[in-house]
């Protein structure tokens, strides 16, 4: 079994200036990911890279500044290059939120009670509000549509079917691949379902574009 180095020592968390996060924590993440993915227990990889299973734990868990030998030899037990397990450092550790196919919550909104679905899409997690995108069905000719008036610039693009749109004084013939941005404080909505079903995204950005306030 090989020795761990003096250089295994208790980490002194050296800081990436990128986003905070240190190498060892970093290290370990990555580590502990290859090696679940190949279906290895600590132990396996211990046994195969010739280093202590405490020692792939602390690494693993971020606890150890680890020597350039040990990380030679778990690149070698995990089938890959040293430079695999670093590829990734300088990028920004991601945050996105990820709602599957049909996993959007479902929200009623005021008059729409039938026929008429909303799944938004996202869920603003911070103390204002900044947008919301919802994907709307529509599959009932007869219902009978409220206006709507709101903060902010509503953005829609149409997915499919075709429907009349009403804007202020204005209506709009929206089909598949059709575009419709406008001020959320005029009053606005389905004027005439035409072709059903309907499928549009819409996205209520609270905020007003000057262009539009004009």
């Amino acid at each position: 079994m090989k020795s761990e180095t003096n250089a295994d020592l208790p980490t002194s968390q050296l800081e990436d200036p990128g986003d905070g996060r240190s190498i060892e924590s970093f290290l370990g993440k990555v580590v502990k990911e290859y090696r679940t993915n190949q279906g290895l227990t600590i132990a396996d990889l211990a046994e195969q890279s010739g280093l202590s299973r405490s020692m792939v734990s602390k690494i693993e868990n971020g606890q150890v500044s680890t020597s350039l030998d040990s990380i030679v030899s778990i690149a070698r037990a995990l089938g890959i290059s040293i430079s695999a397990l670093f590829k990734n450092f300088e990028h920004r550790e991601g945050n996105a939120q990820h709602v599957k196919a049909g996993k959007g919550m479902e929200v009623v909104r005021r008059g729409t009670t039938k026929g008429h679905t909303y799944h938004l899409l996202a869920y603003d997690q911070g103390p204002v509000k900044l947008f919301e995108p919802f994907l709307i069905t529509m599959d009932d000719e007869a219902e009978v549509f409220p206006t709507f008036e709101h903060p902010g610039t509503e953005f829609i693009y149409m997915l499919q079917g075709k429907m009349e749109y009403r804007h202020g004084n204005r209506s709009y013939l929206l089909q598949p691949g059709d575009a419709l941005t406008f001020r959320g404080s005029v009053a606005h909505g389905p004027e005439r379902l035409i072709k059903l079903p309907i499928r549009f995204i819409t996205v209520i950005m609270y905020g007003q574009s000057p262009e539009l306030d004009t």
